[in-house]
């Protein structure tokens, strides 16, 4: 049986659960034991699939097709293991289960309460995890302890310990040191009023981990330990990282994997760490050289997390080419009145995102004919590859008025549109192509050269496609149709090869993106970017050469 890791959070929301739990699970892997996380969250909708960008942030595809919290994109980039939709469990779901159980008579007519049919059913979904092929699970609790709806959470975690036994689980609980200017002091009140809350509900945790902005001394840590009840090697200081692929080296020199293993009952000595390569990808990161301007032309953003894997996605590429990147966040409502071709022209490169919904399409019609025409870098991704395809049916193919029939359905030129198969069903919902999907790359092509490859598998999240009945006007029209489904029904990728870099694909290939290996069509933009870059400042006098 494997043992479980069970992460909560105090004081605040946004402290880092997430990226500690995925640091944690990191250090435990370079150990070479194995892991998996998932995220149980106390919202009520049964999956962000419908929940707005512009508020939560992302929604993370998982390869099955599940549509879940962007943490499990932290997940996957820091431990490397695919999850699959069974490592996301909501509020909503949890209690759509339960009331279908009910309505089945699977509890013989008993009163149906929160404890223990709702608790039960949160641990039947965390008890889904276990395998012989793993050794630690970690679950990361979302929200903060305290909330209403937090609480059959807690519970069932609390339940959880004795129903696997005391040496099989770990509760690591997060809180905040805030540091007080006037006073300068660093404060422990909220974590102890943090671990108080956590207690009432019958867990003692056995690690705290503290967020600040600054170090926690050692007298803290004594404090803080005398006051919750934990041993101060238990107390770790999780100070602010310049770049969240430092935390895992962070969470190391504090111990936090070495208590956490000793509580497991888990013999360090048989599980040596090796750190090397996480150090040199961090040692990366510190020496950046150079610094290169993406434009971000989006719908949400307001919301960065609303691209969160293409912002990492990015950097990844950024860590290969020792490049920091600069994003330039531009609202494609206002792309051309604001941010026309001399504004964008001075980018080093452009992402056009996916996204649902008619607001902002012309501004990204219209960046992606800037692009095209200023030999701008340009990666369109789901919704950026369908813009793209209609700016070329609308000044190069002669299609005047081409669109997707999502955002015109009286369009006389649909080159984006429903497959026929999709057309007639009322529910949308049910034709949404979710997960991962292979794809055939075009021998010669540009991403055929970039994956190094001519099958590749990426996971997709939309309903409208590339319309093959203009494909042989479009490519007429320069345009290269360089990836297709298996069967050759759907286009999975496009590109200009008489362009600096101008690639789309149908699919969201950030998600599979990771710090040590970086996705190659964002390294194929950056590569582009930096070209561009070298071309439009002038060059230094390389005196070594002369000499």
């Amino acid at each position: 049986m494997s043992k479980f890791i069970f992460v909560t959070g105090g004081v605040s929301s946004s402290l880092g659960k997430g990226l500690t739990a995925s640091s944690l699970g990191r250090l435990l892997k370079q150990r070479g034991l194995r892991v998996t996380m998932c995220k149980l969250d106390p919202y009520i909708n049964v999956d962000p699939g419908t929940m707005n960008p512009g508020e939560h942030g992302e929604v993370f595809v998982t390869d099955d097709g599940g549509e879940t919290d962007l943490d499990l994109g932290h997940y996957e980039r820091f431990i490397d293991e695919s999850l699959n939709r069974n490592s996301n469990t909501t509020t909503g779901s949890i209690y759509s289960s339960v009331i279908a159980k009910e309505r089945r008579g699977d509890y013989l007519g008993k009163t149906v309460q929160v404890i223990p049919h709702v608790t039960d059913e949160i641990k039947e979904r965390v008890r889904r995890l276990d395998s012989e092929d793993l050794d630690i699970v970690i679950v990361e609790i979302g929200g903060t302890v305290g909330d209403i709806e937090i609480v059959p959470f807690v519970e069932a975690i609390r339940q959880f310990r004795s129903d696997v036994g005391r040496d099989n689980v770990c509760y690591v609980h997060l809180t905040l040191v805030p540091y007080l200017a006037p006073s300068g002091e660093q404060k422990t009140k909220p974590t102890q009023h943090s671990v108080t809350e956590l207690r009432s509900r019958g867990i003692q945790p056995d690690v705290i981990v503290c967020r600040s902005d600054q170090p926690i001394s050692d007298g803290l840590k004594r404090k803080i330990s005398l006051l919750c009840d934990v041993p101060a090697q238990a107390v770790i200081s999780a100070v602010d990282a310049p770049s969240i692929y430092e935390i895992p080296i962070a969470m190391y020199e504090e111990g936090l994997d070495k208590v956490v293993l000793d509580i497991l009952r888990i013999d360090i000595d048989d599980h040596p760490i090796e750190l090397n390569q996480w150090e040199s990808l961090v040692d990366r990161v510190e020496r950046l050289s150079e610094t290169v301007r993406i434009g971000i032309i989006g719908k949400y953003v307001n919301l960065p997390d609303a691209y969160l894997s293409i912002v990492e996605a990015l950097r990844h590429a950024g860590f290969e080419h020792q490049a920091a990147i600069e994003f330039v966040w531009v609202d494609a409502e206002l792309v051309p009145s604001e941010y026309g071709a001399e504004f964008l022209a001075k980018l080093d490169g452009i992402v056009i995102p996916g996204g649902f919904g008619e607001r902002g399409i012309e501004g990204m019609i219209a960046a992606a004919k800037i692009a095209r025409e200023e030999d701008i870098p340009l990666l369109g991704i789901c919704l950026g590859m369908q813009v793209m395809v209609v700016e070329t049916g609308r000044s190069l193919a002669g299609l005047e008025g081409a669109n997707s029939t999502e955002f015109d359905r009286l369009t006389s030129h649909p080159v984006i549109d429903l497959m026929a198969d999709q057309a007639d069903v009322s529910d949308l919902g049910g034709t949404m192509r979710l997960g991962a999907y292979p794809a055939m790359l075009s021998s010669g092509s540009v991403v055929a050269s970039l994956y190094d490859a001519e099958v590749v598998s990426e996971r997709h999240r939309h309903r409208y496609e590339f319309n093959s009945r203009y494909r042989s006007k479009l490519e007429e029209a320069g345009l290269v149709c360089s990836g297709s489904s298996p069967d050759g029904r759907l286009v999975e990728f496009i590109e200009r090869p008489d362009h600096a870099y101008f690639v789309g694909t149908q699919a969201h290939p950030e998600f599979k993106s990771r710090p040590d290996r970086p996705h190659p069509l964002f390294q194929g933009l950056l590569a582009g970017a930096m070209r561009r870059k070298a071309g439009r400042e002038p060059r230094l006098l390389d005196l070594d050469a002369v000499h």
